[in-house]
């Protein structure tokens, strides 16, 4: 009969390594010592992950969400769902503290960069693209923007904060970014019918 796989278990597993990232980098990092950190044996690691490599990106896979964003049908909603999965990830797990030794160390390895770019940020940037080409063909959307900058609109402000740490992470910051991008793509049949710009893209006295 096969073993029913401890999900606590890999709960600890994935948080010491997010610590032990920020605490220690990449090349520093070593199996025995994340499960050192979460209580177990390295057999015990390795029957899940076959590498560190492999380890660090699903923890991280599981703090963020590799789908975040929905396609309901409201596009407002559906991007305020997968920006906000963003901002709990980064402001409510380890995995806000340790973001800039992870930045760091995807500029140093390749073969990290590359097992982040497809488990993580290329299908959740897909999961918040298709949410837009829908409201496209819906009209609601133009058609002519630049998809790939648009995309690095919504996560932009998340980082940028999380980075330098000049201003808190909330909630209301996915609304403003949100209602910023929609402002500069919506049709103006979507205009006209109603969509009003939120008074919270550019609140009085805000700083950049």
């Amino acid at each position: 009969m096969a073993r029913t796989r401890d999900t606590r278990l890999d709960a600890a597993i994935r948080t010491a390594v997010v610590e032990l990232l920020d605490e220690q980098g990449y090349e520093q990092l070593t199996i025995g010592a994340v499960a050192s950190r979460a209580g177990v044996h390295r057999p015990a690691v390795y029957r899940r992950w076959p590498s560190k490599r492999h380890l660090v990106v699903d923890a991280v896979a599981e703090l963020m969400g590799v789908a975040p964003t929905p396609n309901t049908g409201d596009l407002r909603s559906d991007l305020l769902e997968g920006i906000s999965t963003l901002v709990r990830a980064l402001s409510s797990t380890p995995l806000g503290k340790a973001l800039p030794a992870l930045v760091a160390e995807l500029s140093a390895s390749a073969e990290l960069s590359e097992e982040f770019r497809s488990r993580v940020f290329l299908p959740r940037r897909e999961s918040s693209a298709a949410a837009l080409r829908s409201a496209i063909e819906r009209g609601e959307i133009r058609a002519d923007f630049d998809m790939d900058f648009v995309l690095d609109l919504l996560a932009a402000p998340l980082y940028y904060r999380v980075l330098f740490g000049h201003q808190p992470l909330t909630p209301r910051l996915a609304e403003q970014t949100v209602d910023a991008v929609l402002t500069t793509i919506c049709t103006q049949a979507v205009e006209s019918s109603g969509y009003q710009r939120n008074s919270t893209v550019l609140p009085s006295g805000s700083a950049t």
